[in-house]
């Protein structure tokens, strides 16, 4: 076979290999990120960024790199210069503590500003961020770009930072961090995933220092009433996780 007949029949390498599902029909594209892409909405969904953790912790004295920030706005940043979305939607506890809005960079806090510009930005209320984004510095927020909602309808899909513990048709929450755990080649593999049953959808956290919880916990798995499926983030794909497989 020649090169060029190979070239067409063998398709491109992306640079994430997202996994599709639908949730209550809406068709919904769970990235390497962690981020979830609604194309027919051309909407960037995004939770738990916690900017500003590393700072928070500086100033209790437990010393960690001041680069939280600026990593998971790089991430968002590469998200959206790849996808190109009308909208971004932060699904909640975006800033760590009720300080952290006045403690960014300024360079950071002017990316944010050309991230936001020509598209709708929006900010979900989420409880880290709550005060921050209501109470703490009147002028920080007021200087931020976007809208601020405690919640959100797209289609079929209720968007929402904390998941209701009776089980809500086309919810896509964050708030619990799920992380999925395997046994692979004989050893321990841990991966932060998103969390489906086709009825609702819990994403995983997207900021650089954020931790996880088990999705084998009953905060996680109690909110499934039919096992649901566990979606793994890797280097270049999202893996698909049996529940029965999961340690």
């Amino acid at each position: 076979m020649n090169a060029a007949l190979r070239a067409t029949l063998t398709p491109a390498r992306r640079v994430c290999g997202s996994l599709s599902v639908r949730v209550m029909g809406e068709h919904c594209v769970l990235r390497c990120s962690g981020a979830l892409w609604l194309p027919d909405f051309l909407t960037l969904v995004a939770g738990d960024l916690h900017l500003e953790k590393g700072s928070a912790f500086a100033a209790r004295g437990q010393m960690l790199p001041p680069y939280d920030s600026r990593a998971t706005l790089d991430r968002l940043e590469a998200e959206i210069a790849e996808l190109k979305p009308g909208r971004v939607v932060l699904l909640g506890d975006s800033f760590h503590d009720s300080k952290s809005i006045g403690r960014m960079a300024a360079d950071d806090r002017e990316r944010l500003d050309r991230l936001a510009f020509g598209r709708d930005w929006v900010w979900l209320e989420g409880n880290h961020d709550r005060e921050a984004l209501n109470v703490a510095d009147a002028d920080a927020v007021s200087r931020l770009p976007g809208r601020i909602v405690g919640e959100m309808r797209l289609g079929a899909l209720f968007l929402t930072h904390e998941p209701m513990p009776e089980a809500q048709n086309g919810e896509v929450a964050g708030h619990l961090h799920p992380c999925a755990r395997v046994v692979a080649h004989a050893r321990m593999v841990r991966r932060s995933c998103f969390v489906t049953d086709g009825r609702r959808l819990i994403l995983p956290a997207f900021g650089a220092f954020t931790g996880g919880l088990n999705v084998l916990d009953a905060a996680i798995a109690g909110l499934f009433r039919e096992p649901p499926m566990a979606a793994a983030l890797g280097k270049d794909r999202v893996h698909a996780l049996a529940w029965a497989g999961l340690v």
